[in-house]
């Protein structure tokens, strides 16, 4: 048995579904029989690390803090071992420009690209190289803000008059903005477990065309087919895919990586991988983990033994 500190919660605007996330974990560990001490983060986190003194942290906190390598960075001095990605991993995910830099220079097909700060437009006249950029992604692309999860501030623009309107809609969530070519297809995902790809589960919206926030964690919003309706060689290149961008990233001990299967060519490509994927009912590494026969306690256990291990290691 150990004792377990759950991080969760936080000020991003992912805190409903880290809360969400984190009572699934808690439960879980309850069942397992690990001593739980269920901890909000904020600013009195080390101190309340220091009073549970915990074996290990399950890292159940979404969105920036917990997903951008702070938390993973701060726990290290105080030699507590944690589940999931180390700081530079969690860095590298949590920022998707800096992501498909990484995903480019190793070789893993995404879509492509082009990514601007707030001082590019206001400092460098970025805006004046808009009508080669839409030239070249063509219409429509996807503009989103470059750090955030949940699809939150994703939006397509349709035609150069959108642009404007979608820019300051991510520029909202961030100083930073990717434009990316939109492939139509279908949405994918392989989590990865200890290196491991799991099987391919394939979202698929409800009366959307957008696997957008509500999507994503209203029940009955989207239909999750697991495994995807793929040809073996298509889920197994999605699965190296998914491996390659593990790999690449640096992510250690779970993730899941997000992708595309365009609907004409049937190519795959990688859009993204979070390092700190979702736990909730909805959410997909625990869905792709029971079509492997690996029921929630157990993925949680593993998950735990796997930090735990990397600790002792050290």
């Amino acid at each position: 048995m150990s004792r377990v500190a759950v991080l969760k919660g936080g000020r991003s605007l992912e805190r409903t579904v880290s809360l969400n996330s984190a009572s699934r974990v808690e439960d879980a560990l309850e069942r397992l029989g690990h001593d739980v001490v269920p901890i909000d983060v904020g600013t009195d986190l080390v101190e309340r690390l220091r009073d549970a003194r915990p074996d290990v942290a399950f890292i159940a906190l979404h969105g920036a803090v917990g997903e951008d390598g702070t938390v993973q960075e701060l726990l290290e001095p105080l030699g507590i071992a944690y589940t999931g990605s180390g700081p530079a991993a969690c860095a590298r995910c949590w920022d998707k420009v800096l992501a498909k830099h990484v995903l480019v220079e190793a070789g893993v097909p995404t879509p492509p690209f082009h990514a601007f700060n707030q001082a590019a437009f206001e400092d460098l006249g970025a805006a004046e190289a808009l009508p080669e950029i839409e030239q070249e992604l063509g219409f429509p692309f996807v503009i989103k803000p470059a750090r955030g999860g949940s699809a939150l501030g994703i939006k397509f623009a349709a035609s150069a008059g959108d642009v404007p309107g979608a820019l300051v809609a991510a520029f909202a969530y961030d100083t930073k903005v990717l434009l990316e070519r939109h492939v139509t297809g279908r949405d994918l995902a392989v989590s990865v477990l200890d290196g491991e790809p799991l099987p391919v589960i394939e979202a698929v919206p409800i009366g959307e065309d957008f696997y957008d926030f509500e999507a994503r964690y209203e029940i009955g919003r989207t239909s999750f087919i697991c495994p995807a309706r793929l040809s073996a060689v298509s889920t197994a290149r999605a699965q190296e895919l998914a491996v390659a961008a593990w790999r690449a990233l640096g992510c250690r001990g779970f993730a899941r990586v997000d992708l595309l299967c365009d609907t004409e060519s049937g190519e795959l490509t990688v859009l993204e991988a979070n390092a700190v994927p979702g736990m909730t009912d909805t959410s997909l590494l625990p869905q792709a983990a029971d079509a492997a026969g690996i029921a929630f306690d157990e993925l949680v256990e593993r998950i735990l033994a796997l930090a735990v291990s990397r600790s002792t290691a050290r």
